[in-house]
């Protein structure tokens, strides 16, 4: 719904059982006698998911800069928004303590448990709830908001009774986060640009610093991110040691693994493979549990080149503008990933995509394609376009490399994050030659239900 500003232009409006609820345009103040907006995003997880969907705080904020706009998330993935400038609130889940007391039947706890947590949510007052996720769990607690308008994004598993409105995941299913950009466009915000941003403190940026030259990485490095948390994901544990190896000799890029306490022991396999005698590593730095999510984000946001697995981890590469390659088997690829130094790697096969229900029997035929020189082939192509990029200037140099060299411009210590802008031009970042992913029809069209995102 739309209605008429001052000059006549357009701007959303959203109604509410008490009458219009004014979303301010960005040069007006709302009119006296109307309530100022306030709105929640009900997006409780997982980190890629999050990071996909950020486009739509900077949206909200341009289209209602009076708003107060606040974020319902579990507490695991609560530090990616934090320090969003344009976040009003970022209120965690406690998920946890309600599974707890669940489990341990004590209903009457639980009970008031949930109860305290309405009260204080619907206590803010908020006008407008948009349900990203679609679940019932999300669906119950944009309910609990008490928000008048409720709008669900592909809402499902009953969830939609508890919505006022409900929209279809549309969009191209090519690009990344499409149906964030969809849902957007729907509800009339401004859209160019719509870019994903991950933002993190000073502290994070100095331990960043700090290990780059504990390990002597100052000169530049690679990161790979190969766990998630479903074994079809994954890559091998030898082609990523292999990766590690030949990034040092063919492309002069030590090599940082990241991820997290759990993903130790695979870690492990990883290393050992990259050894060439006791005790002696090729290249691998081996960061795996050592680092907080916004210090792994740090580090990512100044490597030279980022290769992932779908993972949370790998679409902040995206984010950052950084050079960037995403292993695709099992789930859905994008193929647009909004960046020329960016590509997705993705072989399709009949059963593809599988997502939590694999019937290879744990060959994950899909991910084995993957070979090792595909792998570099793609680095040398995004490292090469990543440096067109700078060389036109229409990337901001503070988040790239200075140099061809690969040192960081200045070795500078950002105080804090830079939203992650305009590292090239949509539409041409699809998969690699020799990918099939480029000349087939998408798995996914709109309106799939979509796979979560890993962590």
């Amino acid at each position: 719904m739309t209605e008429p500003d001052a000059g006549g232009t357009p701007r959303p409006a959203i109604k509410n059982g008490s009458g219009r609820v004014y979303l301010p345009s960005s040069t007006s103040r709302p009119p006296p006698g109307e309530t100022q907006a306030r709105i929640l995003i009900v997006r409780l997880s997982a980190i890629g998911d999050i990071v996909f969907a950020s486009p739509l705080v900077a949206a909200l904020r341009r289209a209602y800069p009076h708003a107060h706009i606040a974020w319902l998330v579990q507490p695991e993935c609560a530090p990616l928004l934090r320090h969003h400038p344009d976040l009003d609130e970022v209120i965690p889940w406690p998920y946890k303590e309600w599974r707890t007391l669940w489990q341990r039947r004590r209903w009457g706890a639980l009970a008031s448990a949930v109860r305290a947590f309405r009260r204080d949510l619907a206590g803010r007052g908020f006008s407008l709830a948009l349900d990203l996720q679609g679940l019932l769990k999300s669906g119950a607690l944009a309910r609990l908001s008490g928000a008048r308008e409720r709008v669900g994004l592909g809402s499902r598993e009953g969830s939609q009774w508890l919505m006022t409105r409900t929209l279809p995941r549309g969009g191209d299913p090519d690009r990344i986060g499409s149906e964030y950009l969809y849902l957007a466009e729907s509800l009339g915000l401004p859209t160019d640009p719509f870019e994903m941003a991950v933002h993190y403190g000073a502290p994070e940026a100095d331990r960043a610093a700090d290990l780059i030259e504990a390990h002597g990485l100052g000169a530049g490095y690679a990161l790979i991110c190969p766990f998630t948390t479903r074994p079809q994901k994954h890559w091998l544990a030898g082609r990523w040691a292999d990766l590690a190896q030949r990034l040092r000799t063919e492309l002069g890029l030590p090599t940082v693994m990241l991820g997290g306490p759990a993903d130790r022991a695979a870690a492990a396999d990883i290393r050992t493979l990259t050894q060439t005698g006791p005790g002696i590593q090729t290249g691998l730095v081996d960061l795996v549990g050592e680092t907080s999510l916004l210090e792994a984000a740090a580090l990512i946001h100044r490597a030279a080149l980022l290769v992932a697995v779908d993972t949370g981890l790998g679409h902040m590469g995206i984010a950052f503008a950084r050079p960037s390659l995403l292993l695709f088997g099992s789930t859905c690829p994008y193929r647009n990933t909004t960046r020329d130094n960016a590509r997705v790697l993705y072989h399709r096969l009949p059963c593809s995509p599988c997502k939590r229900r694999p019937t290879c029997n744990g060959a994950f035929t899909c991910m084995r394609l993957i070979e090792v020189d595909e792998v570099l082939t793609a680095a040398r192509a995004v490292l090469a376009a990543d440096r067109d990029v700078r060389r036109v200037g229409n990337t901001r140099p503070e988040l790239l490399l200075a140099a061809d060299d690969g040192e960081h411009a200045g070795n500078a210590r950002p105080e804090m994050l830079l939203a992650a802008k305009d590292g090239g031009h949509a539409g041409n970042a699809g998969a690699v030659p020799g990918a099939r992913s480029g000349h087939v029809p998408h798995p996914c069209g709109p309106g799939a239900v979509p796979d979560e995102v890993a962590p």
